[in-house]
């Protein structure tokens, strides 16, 4: 999900895509897209929680990486 704010362009609101995100969705100048358009609060802004086994999957597999990672951070 992008979030970005509106501008005002003239007598017209508009939202810009990030050039990553463009890429990302193989999206060009002149293709259609579907935006759906909701207010951001505070609330929505929090960084959602990853689950526990998403959670501890992830750091046994950074533990088996790190002594790579060291290595290379070294050259």
């Amino acid at each position: 999900m992008v979030t970005q704010k509106v501008r005002r362009v003239g007598n017209s609101f508009t939202v810009t895509i990030p050039r990553e995100e463009m890429e990302l969705q193989h999206i060009k100048e002149g293709d259609t897209v579907s935006v759906e358009v909701r207010r951001v609060t505070v609330e929505t802004r929090i960084k959602p929680t990853l689950s526990p086994v998403f959670e501890e999957a992830f750091a046994a597999g950074l533990s088996e990486l790190d002594a790579d990672m060291r290595f290379l951070s070294d050259r």
